[in-house]
C-alpha cells in the first residue's frame, strides 16, 4: 500500500491553487474548475472545490477551513533559503520561523489560505537526513 494523495476540500479553489503555486514554485494542474493538484515525486497534494463533496456521499461529508488535526508536509532542500523567500508573503499566515525539532528536522510553520498548517522541512541531523536520503 501507498499513500500517494492527500486532499484538500475548499470554497477557494482558485486562491489555494495560487497560494500553493507561490510556495511550492511547482506548477498545480486544474483539471477542472473544481479540481486540481500539485504533484511532487513522492505524493499528490490534490485541492477540491465544496462542489465535488457530492460525489462522496454530500455536502456533509468534510468542511472546508475547518482542518486542525492534520499538517501538510513539504520535504525541501533548505528550509532557511525558502523562509528568506517567503518571509514577506507568509507574514499573516505564520506559525513559527524555522525551528530545530527534537526529532531533527528543520520546520516552517505556517497557515494556507483555508486555515490547513504546512510545514516546509529540512532534515538536519545524521538520521534524519539519511532517512529522507531517497526521498530527495
Amino acid at each position: 500500500m501507498s499513500l500517494v494523495s492527500i486532499r484538500i476540500i475548499t470554497a477557494n479553489l482558485n486562491g489555494l491553487v495560487k497560494f500553493y503555486e507561490h510556495v511550492t514554485g511547482m506548477p498545480v494542474v486544474q483539471y477542472t474548475p473544481d479540481f486540481a493538484e500539485l504533484q511532487t515525486k513522492t505524493a499528490t497534494l490534490a485541492i477540491g472545490s465544496t462542489r465535488t463533496l457530492q460525489f462522496f456521499g454530500g455536502a456533509d461529508v468534510a468542511q472546508a477551513s475547518q482542518n486542525r488535526s492534520a499538517i501538510i508536509e513539504f520535504l525541501v532542500d533548505d528550509v532557511e533559503k525558502d523562509y528568506k523567500r517567503l518571509v514577506d508573503f507568509l507574514k499573516p499566515y505564520l506559525v513559527q520561523k524555522p525551528t530545530t525539532m527534537p526529532w531533527g528536522n528543520k520546520s516552517l510553520l505556517f497557515r494556507d489560505p483555508d486555515g490547513n498548517l504546512v510545514n516546509l522541512f529540512t532534515p538536519v541531523t545524521p538520521e534524519t537526513i539519511k532517512k529522507f536520503e531517497t526521498k530527495t
